[in-house]
């Protein structure tokens, strides 16, 4: 991510989140929210789910991720070679699955 983040985001439920998440990749990217595709998948440990991986497909095959972990409640930026940007601390009003609609607060931290 370029320079220092700090900044407050908030989000009603999970679509929000995830709309959050693309367009936090596309701006510390210099990219267009939604011109790219952006896909997500549930990760898994022992048969639970334990967070989401976002990927943003930009130009000229670069991936963009970003990991939600559900049990730190937080989020990890990465760029096209797999270092990370930054992390996003998530503050759930209370404990909800990876579909549920509770509002969250995130706020964006740079990485160290």
């Amino acid at each position: 991510m370029p320079g220092t983040i700090s900044t407050l985001l908030q989000a009603v439920d999970l679509c929000d989140l995830r709309n959050q998440i693309q367009k936090a990749l596309c701006e510390f990217n210099f990219l267009e929210p939604g011109a790219f595709p952006f896909t997500e998948r549930v990760l898994t440990k022992q048969g639970e789910a334990c967070g989401i991986m976002f990927c943003l497909h930009g130009p000229r095959s670069v991936k963009l991720t970003a990991i939600w972990e559900t049990v730190s409640n937080s989020v990890l930026f990465y760029d096209s070679t797999g270092q990370r940007q930054g992390k996003a601390e998530v503050d759930l009003n209370y404990q909800t699955d990876l579909t549920g609609s509770d509002q969250l607060n995130v706020e964006l931290t740079a990485a160290h």
